[in-house]
């Protein structure tokens, strides 16, 4: 199994594997690796959904994602597609998964199924390296505080999806979301601390509106998508990324109009978040 940096502070490929068959001191190893640099990407992998299921639970617990349509034989997987006459795609902008849930999905194992002839590569930013990157002022700043994260103003049935075009594909729409979390974490495996908001479902500091919350939040959002703690990851056929939520924010582009895009996602469940 070889490891290669995708970029300075984000992301690694890893070759020599196939993950269908990783097991042992092979999944620490990986493990290990995308704890530290946020997504590993595996290429020319075959991966049936049974055994996308397989490999997903040596990891621990599965979270079935609420939103999304499901695989209709494996309801463990969602599918995070849009179609060729559609305009929106999912995870269009800068985000975290499931930081609105009380305990946040560890990350997701993203499996390419369907692509676009070009386009659609999805951007990865590294939060270790964002939290280190701040001034030592800004990082005092921070210390001890909280913010409210929710996804209501996304998903529910009036939210930002709903009045796009692919709204109807969505369920759980009558659902409430929301939770608090530290605005610094450390990863409960190295220890590092990551800067923990985002900009598509932080909504505000706690004890601050969100007027007041918003010219510090978008300090910190600024300094998360700086282009040095960036990675890219172009999808091709038999392409795999696994992500760790608590490590990085990720961004869909949506530059392949007038073509599909349907990407198999299994969401492993994570553990309470700790500053």
């Amino acid at each position: 199994m070889k490891l290669t940096p995708m970029a300075p502070e984000c992301g690694v490929e890893i070759s020599g594997i196939q993950i269908a068959d990783a097991a042992g001191g092979d999944m620490d190893a990986i493990k290990k690796a995308i704890y530290t640099h946020g997504v590993a990407v595996f290429r020319d992998q075959e991966l049936t959904p049974d055994q996308h299921i397989a490999f997903a639970k040596r990891w621990g617990g599965i979270d079935v994602n609420q939103y999304f349509p499901l695989e209709e034989e494996h309801p463990e997987i969602a599918v995070v597609r849009k179609s060729a006459h559609q305009e929106t795609n999912i995870g269009g902008a800068w985000h975290t998964d499931h930081s609105y849930d009380q305990i946040p999905a560890m990350g997701s194992i993203l499996v390419a199924r369907v692509l676009p002839p070009s386009g659609g590569d999805t951007l990865y930013a590294h939060m270790g390296a964002a939290y280190d990157s701040l001034s030592t002022e800004l990082k005092q700043d921070i210390e001890g505080l909280e913010a409210f994260h929710t996804a209501d103003h996304v998903y529910k049935a009036d939210g930002l999806y709903a009045q796009s075009d692919m709204g109807s594909e969505l369920r759980g729409q009558d659902q409430k979301t929301g939770a608090v979390h530290p605005i610094v974490i450390r990863h409960p495996h190295t220890g590092r601390k990551l800067l923990y908001v985002n900009s598509a479902f932080t909504i505000n500091i706690v004890g601050k509106t969100r007027e007041e919350s918003l010219p510090l939040l978008n300090r910190l959002y600024d300094t998360a998508v700086s282009e040095d703690n960036q990675a890219r990851v172009q999808w091709k056929p038999g392409t795999i990324a696994i992500w760790d939520n608590r490590v990085t924010w990720h961004n869909a582009m949506n530059d392949y109009q007038g073509h599909a895009r349907e990407m198999h996602r299994i969401t492993l469940s994570g553990e309470a978040l700790a500053a």
